[in-house]
């Protein structure tokens, strides 16, 4: 892949006049720009742009330097363009680790591992299968069952029938993996029995890497968590329902949760040592003109995260994410520009790029449960995740079976929340570009969820209707070869131009859009 060359961005620093049209200023909004834009966020330089990564920070200096030079209001803390959110993670501490089950020490390393979740308990056993539940799939492995108090006993893995794919919708609600169940029910702690695989190369004492860092929750309770070995699994289910043989083999294990006998109680404390880390939002705004609408939004946002880099293997190593999510990010940061050198609408406007999104949709959780703005004073938000790319004509790879064509889009979530919205983003579309809107994922019998699957969600979840661009998945989504080369810039700036064109049109409305349909999972 090519070095990244500043000269394009040279030509960004002056403000250009532009033809202005009956929807402002949309013109300003042009492939030449947008492309100039790109080639930076998904370069090679920023490394995939991981959450939180130095790459993702230069990301976010770049937004802001653009923001600053075309006098965008700063929307973050302390007058900056940065909404600061804090991440952990934490190392278990081996010699201050400890377990004890029947009387008998179980030493860390041979007996058991922890995960980063510290924490200590004393307490009954409660055994509740693999421990997810998905609402999607009828999996409740707690329905019935007490278990405040109690620590889950939990076979490793997913049940039967259930993906990763299942788990979306609103957590806690529509899905629940053990740990976080463990929160949500009151329980002491975790017990994972691991399958074979595990147990054939288990090292006692190579797990000195800290985990993943995660959003601080403020007030929230560590749950101890912790790996059996075979030796622990034995015991803990001798005389049971379910064996440990059973339970290691885990396509053997059932889902019904059951309570362990009586007499059976663990003792145990997970030790760790913690490291905090920054990542941030970038968020501005361009104030609207009317004395009484401008303390009103409509909010734009896109992700400015991606998935990073691979640390091994061969060749290209670097997740770019120019379609996943540079093009929103670049397209939004244009739709900003066009607005500052243009007209300005009666309503402000409120310009958010979330980190985090491939982590959970961090960023927009953050932000929706800490914003710097009213959140009642959101009016709309208008989500971009996935613009560039287009399938082209012939084109028979399965992998880009529902990819979308250079004049096409899945405008998703319009028609679930608010007519008027869904009115406006129509009759915008049909007097302006006139691309062709598919609505392939309002389907409520829609398997892949994509209504749940991006930062907009977090603001529908508020009450706020939104409307979500996206072109769908391809053949490079989360892949190295996710690269400039291969953005369809044409089709991006039309899209761009007609997210503009329904966001100066909903800003200068006399009213806001009327939520008239309750939000449906």
């Amino acid at each position: 892949m090519k070095r990244l060359s500043l000269l394009p961005l040279l030509a960004l620093a002056a403000s250009a006049s532009f033809a202005q049209g009956k929807f402002g200023n949309d013109a300003a909004i042009t492939p030449a720009r947008l492309k100039a834009h790109l080639e930076f966020i998904a370069s090679d330089e920023l490394q995939g742009r991981d959450t939180p990564s130095n790459g993702l920070d230069t990301a976010a200096k770049y937004l802001a330097a653009q923001l600053s030079l075309w006098g965008a209001m700063p929307g973050g803390d302390g007058r900056t363009y940065f909404q600061k959110i804090k991440l952990s993670r934490g190392r278990v501490v081996f010699d201050k680790s400890t377990l004890e089950f029947d009387g008998k020490q179980y030493p860390y390393g041979t007996g058991f591992k922890a995960a980063q979740s510290g924490g200590s308990a004393k307490a009954g056993l409660v055994y509740v299968g693999h421990g997810y539940m998905s609402k999607a799939k009828g999996i409740d492995p707690y329905k019935g069952m007490d278990v405040k108090g109690k620590i889950l006993v939990v076979v490793s893995g997913m049940p039967k029938g259930l993906s990763f794919r299942d788990m979306q919708g609103e957590p806690g609600k529509d899905y629940m993996w053990p740990a976080m169940a463990a929160q949500m029910y009151g329980a002491a702690g975790v017990v994972t029995i691991p399958d074979a695989e595990y147990l054939k190369d288990w090292q006692p004492r190579t797990e000195t890497r800290m985990g993943g860092f995660s959003p601080e929750t403020p007030g929230e309770k560590s749950v101890p968590t912790v790996t059996a070995s075979a030796e622990l699994a034995q015991a803990l289910l001798a005389g049971e329902k379910v064996t440990a043989e059973q339970a290691m083999n885990n396509s053997e294990a059932p889902d019904t949760g059951f309570a362990l006998s009586s007499s059976k109680s663990l003792k145990m404390e997970v030790a760790q040592e913690s490291e905090d880390q920054w990542t941030q939002n970038v968020v501005a705004i361009v104030p609207g003109t009317d004395p009484k609408l401008k303390s009103e939004y409509v909010a734009f946002g896109a992700h400015y995260d991606h998935v990073g880099m691979r640390t091994s293997g061969t060749g290209d190593r670097i997740f770019n994410g120019a379609d996943d999510d540079g093009s929103g990010t670049v397209s939004i940061l244009e739709i900003c520009h066009a607005y500052l050198t243009g007209p300005k609408p009666k309503r402000s406007l409120l310009f958010v790029w979330h980190c985090g999104e491939e982590k959970g949709l961090w960023g927009s959780d953050y932000f929706t449960e800490h914003p710097t703005v009213d959140i009642k004073s959101i009016v709309t938000q208008l989500n971009i995740d996935m613009i560039g790319r287009s399938k082209k004509e012939g084109d028979t790879n399965p992998a880009n079976k529902v990819l979308t064509g250079p004049k096409e889009i899945y405008v998703v979530g319009s028609t679930k929340m608010s007519t008027d919205l869904q009115t406006v983003s129509e009759t915008v579309n049909k007097s302006f570009l006139n691309l062709s809107f598919n609505y392939k994922y309002d389907d409520p019998k829609d398997t892949e969820r994509i209504f749940y699957r991006s930062d907009h969600y977090n603001y529908a979840r508020k009450g706020i209707p939104i409307i979500f661009y996206f072109d769908g998945v391809h053949e490079d989504y989360h892949r190295p070869g996710d690269e400039v080369q291969r953005i369809d810039f044409q089709k991006m700036s039309e899209v761009a131009r007609t997210v503009y064109a329904t966001g100066w049109t909903v800003a200068n409305a006399s009213k806001r859009p009327v939520v008239d349909k309750p939000l449906k999972d």
